[in-house]
């Protein structure tokens, strides 16, 4: 799905709330509207052209990559917010939806365009986004690769003797000599009783001989991410250390097995707690079992035993189950997977472990 697809399907949704426009301010948003990653605020309206607001250090470069709106520059000598409500004013709108704005700019708008009716949007947006298109899967795909490749990189390094900063500055080196754009997240290597925090301590700690060592990677490629975490053993595994190894990747498994379109996500959820607690393991496993991911790390569709959401085809999630036991440390194994009509694929590489 192109961009002018993206924005087309906006539209519609506008049609159907009975709202005039909508005002995007969040980045990760404007990009996917547009592709341009630095835009400042995107004005989408129900019918007519789509308006790009940037600054001026960004006023050229959105002339050459921003797809399907008209570039709107802000000048050094204007007030961004003026320059918008002005806009907006002139175009006679009488409901703006906008996706998520801080409390003063909501409160100016207000003021200024008094007779305005304001209505949140952020979900609509988010039904979109969560079902990705072919170009955003392939995308993520290669995140996924790059991640891979990361943690690849950790399973040859990790010993006794290093620092949990030095397995981190290799693990990323290696994503982005094979091309990686960045790191999703702030690379995750816990080792010994630290390990017991889902996520990391300080990142200094020297591994040490038997330590558990987590290692939580995701790379970043054209805005989209990958997540990927594995559980290692520095030396020698202990009994204790391969059961919960064991029951974790069993866990991971049988969610796995369960994920499909049309399936509610506190299901698979409740597949791997469920396991976890038949082997006496249930208060350890402390938070959700996975997430969306995206442009965001972290995004809809939540796999946790609150979520009310229902798997589509299209959607991109990761599965975590973990124990984390204080003072004795913790495992969690991570994949990020695509969600079929009939089953999930895996898109990091379950071979490296």
């Amino acid at each position: 799905m192109s961009s002018s697809n993206r924005i087309e399907k906006m539209k519609n949704i506008l049609v159907k709330k009975d709202v005039d426009a909508i005002l995007v301010s969040d980045e990760k948003n404007i990009y996917y509207f547009t592709e341009f990653p630095w835009g400042f605020r995107l004005l989408i309206p129900a019918s007519g052209e789509s308006i790009l607001f940037v600054h001026s250090v960004n006023y050229e470069a959105a002339k050459e990559i921003a797809k399907n709106v008209r570039i709107d520059l802000i000048r050094i000598n204007e007030k961004a917010d003026v320059k918008i409500v002005s806009e907006i004013s002139k175009l006679g709108f009488k409901s703006l939806g906008f996706d998520r704005i801080s409390a003063t700019e909501y409160l100016r708008i207000k003021d200024s365009l008094k007779d305005l009716r304001l209505e949140a949007l952020d979900d609509a947006i988010w039904s979109l986004r969560k079902i990705k298109d072919e170009g955003e899967v392939a995308l993520i795909k290669r995140a996924a690769e790059l991640t891979s490749q990361g943690m690849k990189k950790a399973l040859e390094i990790v010993r006794p003797g290093l620092r949990e900063w030095e397995v981190a500055a290799e693990i990323e080196y290696e994503m982005r000599r094979l091309g990686s754009s960045g790191v999703a997240f702030d690379t995750i290597v816990c080792s010994g009783p630290e390990s017991a925090f889902p996520h990391g301590g300080l990142g200094e700690r020297e591994i040490k001989d038997g330590d558990i060592v987590i290692v939580d990677v995701g790379a970043k490629y054209r805005g989209y991410c990958a997540d990927m975490t594995r559980t290692l053993i520095a030396g020698r595994m202990s009994e204790k250390q391969k059961n919960l190894c064991e029951i974790v990747a069993e866990a991971q498994r049988l969610a796995i097995d369960r994920i499909r379109a049309g399936v509610r996500a506190k299901e698979v959820d409740e597949v791997a707690r469920k396991y976890i607690v038949e082997n006496g393991y249930g208060e350890y496993f402390v938070h959700s079992l996975g997430h969306g991911i995206g442009l965001n790390v972290h995004e809809p569709p939540a796999l946790g035993p609150m979520s009310e959401e229902i798997l589509q085809t299209g959607n991109v999630v990761t599965v975590e189950p973990g124990i984390y036991i204080p003072r004795f440390g913790g495992v969690r194994i991570e994949d990020t997977l695509l969600v079929l009509e009939d089953k999930a694929e895996r898109l990091t590489d379950e071979r490296i472990s």
